[in-house]
């Protein structure tokens, strides 16, 4: 037994970007067995040591001690156990700071793992019919796509950065004009002459960017250079609809290393993410006030996704944020059911679980986590901006229902 569990864990799938172990995650069909989702904070201490597994091993045997001796549930977990612990003993890179593992040995030895560079926030393990996919979005959302250029007057490099690290990379180089002292009209065709390579230089940084951003799907940028003279002849070059996706500009030079390129763009972004944050619950809770394109509270947030019409949900950071009354809620997802069976217990974890699902497989909608959420949790921590309106869904479906 062992030797399979080791040979299953040496072929796990390890991904390192979330959104991708996210889609696995979402075609998992719940089985008759306990899964396991384990969210492990895998930064080293002072020491240069991961200490996360004495967390595991104590959870874990507490988890299988709560299950009936010899019972179908036990062994799938203790199988489980088996192989989580060798492999996290064995496969994990010193530098991976967030790591997630995904298992039910009953589900065909199904077992998944994502490695990152970004961490979470605290170790936490979760046992149900389902994957646990909340904490996965959550750092998705936290570090999402988005471009930086940073460039001088003959080179440029352009970086796509996600789950804290650098995803995409491209470099741009041409000819250095040097600086020299002549008079007259020697100067001034001198100075037409660099101005043409710095303009092609930027044409041709500003080609490329566009095609970086298309091709992955960019929404936010950031240049970074001298901020008088680089800056200003990249933003000249951009067609209007790359320039509106600047969210700010970073006074760095071309030698700038790529780890301190990193941490000054993430800081940017998150103070413009923190921002657009507000705006979004602010328009949200327009929307809903004039009964218009918003949703708000669990219910109806839940209806609208089921239905296709959510544009984009927003969502409390923190799952003991979302509250709700279960019997509306139990009888929304009989309506909409789209499994043989709900996610039980109804609690915010599996609730929390069951918004993300259906934001992603029924309204392919953007999922925004709201790290301030005091507002939104006014409505019950979750809401929705939607592409179109269905008059009273919930009311109208409810009474069609119990009619039969």
């Amino acid at each position: 037994m062992e030797n399979r569990n080791a040979d299953v864990a040496n072929q796990a799938t390890k991904t390192k970007l979330p959104e991708k172990l996210l889609d696995k995650l979402l075609d998992f069909d719940p089985v008759d067995a306990p899964v396991i989702s384990l969210y492990l904070d895998a930064r080293s201490d002072q020491h240069g040591q991961q200490n996360f597994l004495p967390f595991v091993r104590k959870q874990l045997t507490n988890r299988i001690k709560s299950y009936e001796n010899q019972s179908d549930e036990q062994t799938s977990l203790e199988e489980d156990f088996v192989r989580i612990v060798r492999y996290l003993e064995s496969d994990v890179p010193p530098s991976v700071q967030g790591l997630a593992i995904f298992a039910c040995s009953k589900a065909k030895d199904w077992f998944e793992v994502g490695q990152f560079d970004a961490p979470f926030e605290r170790n936490r393990l979760f046992v149900s019919d389902r994957p646990h996919l909340y904490p996965l979005a959550r750092l998705n959302d936290q570090y999402r796509r988005y471009a930086v250029v940073l460039a001088d007057t003959n080179r440029a490099q352009i970086f796509v950065f996600a789950a804290g690290q650098a995803v995409e990379h491209e470099e741009v180089e041409n000819v250095k004009t040097k600086h020299t002292k002549v008079g007259g009209w020697s100067q001034a065709r001198y100075q037409r002459h660099q101005q043409n390579y710095h303009l092609q230089h930027a044409k041709e940084v500003v080609d490329m960017l566009e095609r970086i951003v298309r091709d992955e799907g960019i929404e936010q940028i950031i240049l970074a250079g001298d901020e008088a003279v680089v800056i200003p002849l990249l933003r000249e070059q951009m067609p209007k609809a790359l320039e509106e996706k600047v969210i700010d500009a970073l006074s760095l030079t071309i030698n700038t290393p790529e780890h301190e390129l990193l941490e000054e763009s993430l800081t940017a972004f998150r103070r413009y993410d923190s921002l657009t944050d507000m705006e979004k619950v602010e328009r949200l809770l327009n929307e809903y006030r004039a009964d218009d394109l918003g949703v708000a509270g669990v219910p109806e947030t839940l209806a609208a996704l089921s239905n296709g019409q959510v544009e984009e949900m927003l969502i409390a950071a923190q799952a003991d944020s979302i509250q709700f009354d279960e019997e509306e809620v139990r009888k929304v997802l009989e309506l909409y059911q789209t499994d043989e069976r709900l996610p039980e217990p109804l609690d915010q974890r599996t609730v929390a679980d069951e918004l993300v699902r259906r934001a992603n497989v029924l309204s392919s909608a953007k999922v925004t986590f709201i790290e301030d959420s005091t507002r939104l949790e006014r409505m019950g921590g979750v809401g929705a901006l939607l592409r179109y309106k269905i008059a009273d869904p919930i009311g109208v479906n409810l009474r069609k229902s119990a009619a039969k």
